[in-house]
């Protein structure tokens, strides 16, 4: 209509222009066409036509093939980056979601409505905070035990420095946590966590004299490490407000629990050194630059030594007998560091990260063997002693008699002679002299 308008002559090009939307040399390409071919040629001559870049029948059904089947339960961006790595197709998430989405295959992953909440500053630096923490989870499968993995997130930067997989979320899990952090990068400024008895004591504990008299209350295992490499302590007040850990837990959930399954990793030994692999693709995947380029790690002095530090300390008194008791071990101290008895003093107990003990005085080792046991409770205590319950005590052995009746019955009718000792009357002499 426009153009008929134009050739009559009743408007100019400009308003034909305007009307249409199009630039003055699109019209003109328009009327020129309208006069070859009529109004067939306003049609886009791509029309009808297969597009060059249309992804095939064959890889369509190979797509939708493989999330059924060896990939079935990936999210939709994982899938892709999976289809590129594995199986050579190299295609869009977009793509692979519209794909899906037609053949009635959703991503797995249900995304709760958003809530309106104020994100703060990442840190500046790497190593300036490291977000920990454990989150329990079928990680090798429904059918498989709950194990734990124990994780840090950078703030800065996003990047996991290490984690590992544990039976159950415990204190020694931390310690190996933190050691391969100091040992790979150095020692982080300050750690944020829960409010979990591994990293502060409840407050319904009730204080001790020593610490009424002390004014403070005496930290976990965890938080006389953290005291020890002078690394600052922050508790958050709610999951949300370690949102970032949060997160990531979420993501290795989805991505790693669905690779480690594709993977065949079927025991918590495995899981760990499938891990040493799958750290640094995710930290090359996901990771971000810190504003500042330097890092806020400090490496330790050169005097340091790992196996003092990340270890379970105790303190112990010596007994008279230079005998130091650890649960159901005992320990002889020998003479050492030019002192031949140690006998009332306090020691430390440190028990390592592999099960060894070593008891240490004023910051030195001491040369210890193992003691003598102890001899075996012939009875039990008086305090221990129940009535309505049978006591596991030996029976005494009935002594064998050697002798006959008749040395019995003469044994019986014996006795002793007029000037027998016995019979002799008690003197007192009053004359000692």
């Amino acid at each position: 209509m426009v153009l008929n308008k134009m050739e009559r002559r009743e408007i100019s090009v400009a308003e034909a222009a305007q009307l249409l939307s199009l630039s003055v040399r699109h019209v003109k390409r328009l009327r020129a066409g309208y006069y070859r071919g009529g109004a067939e040629a306003l049609a886009h001559g791509n029309r009808g036509k297969q597009p060059v870049h249309t992804v095939g029948d064959d890889i369509r059904h190979k797509i939708v093939n493989l999330a059924q089947g060896e990939y079935a339960g990936f999210n939709q961006q994982h899938y892709t980056e999976l289809l590129a790595e594995r199986e050579g197709i190299l295609v869009s998430r977009s793509t692979v979601r519209r794909i899906l989405s037609g053949v009635g295959i959703h991503s797995p992953r249900k995304r709760r409505p958003p809530k309106h909440r104020k994100r703060r500053e990442r840190y500046p630096q790497e190593g300036m905070l490291l977000q920990i923490d454990g989150s329990p989870h079928h990680w090798l499968g429904k059918s498989g035990p709950e194990l734990s993995l124990i994780g840090a997130i950078d703030d800065a930067t996003g990047k996991v420095p290490h984690a590992l997989f544990r039976e159950q979320e415990d204190a020694q899990g931390y310690f190996l946590l933190l050691q391969k952090i100091v040992e790979k990068h150095g020692i982080p400024v300050s750690l944020y966590h829960d409010r979990h008895g591994i990293f502060e004591r409840p407050t319904a504990d009730k204080e001790s004299i020593e610490e009424q008299l002390e004014g403070k209350r005496r930290p976990t295992q965890f938080g006389r490490l953290m005291e020890e490499l002078s690394i600052h302590s922050i508790s958050a007040m709610s999951p949300e407000a370690k949102g970032r850990i949060e997160r990531l837990w979420g993501t290795f959930q989805d991505r790693l629990l669905n690779q480690m399954r594709l993977d065949k990793v079927d025991n918590i030994q495995a899981a760990n050194d499938y891990l040493q692999t799958y750290l640094p693709k995710y930290n090359l995947r996901f990771a971000v630059p810190a504003a500042q380029p330097d890092t806020a790690y400090c490496m330790p002095d050169e005097g340091f030594i790992t196996d003092d530090v990340f270890c379970f300390k105790y303190n112990r008194t010596v007994g008279k007998d230079n005998v130091v008791r650890f649960n159901d071990q005992r320990f002889q101290i020998l003479p050492s560091n030019g002192r031949s008895s140690y006998a009332h003093a306090r020691v430390e107990v440190h028990q390592r990260m592999d099960g060894s003990l070593a008891i240490y005085y004023q910051g030195k080792c001491l040369l210890t063997m193992q003691a003598p046991a102890e001899a075996p409770v012939l009875r039990a205590r008086h305090n221990n002693f129940r009535a309505d319950e049978p006591q596991n005590v030996p029976e005494p052995k009935a002594r064998k008699n050697t002798l006959d009746q008749d040395q019995i019955k003469t044994k019986l009718r014996y006795k002793p002679a007029l000037n027998h000792p016995w019979r002799r009357a008690f003197v007192l002499h009053n004359d000692r002299g």
